[in-house]
């Protein structure tokens, strides 16, 4: 008797263990105005089959600073915002690409290698200033083009996706 209750004592640990370690990395639902959706090729959700952040969830993620020259600013602007990667990793994205969709419906595809071989931010401020829409925001994908001038291209400058409101990872 004492064994087999032993044996339900372990098994229910190992319920227990199972469902905290499924549960410890899932998103919070936001609290706040829903500032990016994330949706695709995605493990973790929190509203259906989407992740909704709100600003603190995406502060809450790893930041970055990116000291930069951009064809749309005057000078160098200090960017700061999460890297994308940790975006990507918050929601276990699996897939090979980025549509990244802007507030006017502008999108643009971007490679995730992108994220992973440059600090490629979503930048929520410029020069210590949260960006509004009038200012490219909420979200500013950033490059950093004065680190790695080869990316001051075309093909680059067209993924720096300002207003965004929208991923999805193909």
């Amino acid at each position: 008797m004492i064994s087999q209750l032993n044996k339900k004592r372990r098994w229910g640990l190992a319920y227990v263990c199972l469902s905290l370690a499924s549960t410890a990395h899932a998103l919070d639902v936001p609290t706040g105005p829903v500032v990016l959706e994330v949706g695709g090729n995605i493990a973790m959700t929190n509203v259906g089959d989407e992740a909704h952040f709100d600003k603190s969830m995406l502060e809450a993620l790893d930041q970055h600073t990116t000291v930069t020259s951009t064809p749309w600013h005057s000078g160098v602007v200090s960017f700061e915002g999460p890297l994308g990667r940790a975006i990507l990793e918050a929601v276990d994205a699996n897939g090979e690409q980025l549509r990244v969709v802007a507030l006017n419906d502008y999108a643009s595809t971007i490679p995730i290698s992108d994220f992973y071989d440059y600090n490629v931010i979503f930048a929520m401020s410029a020069d210590g200033k949260a960006l509004r829409v009038r200012d490219h925001g909420p979200l500013f994908v950033i490059y950093p083009f004065d680190e790695t001038p080869s990316l001051l291209s075309e093909e680059i400058l067209t993924r720096s996706v300002w207003q965004v409101k929208r991923v999805v990872v193909e």
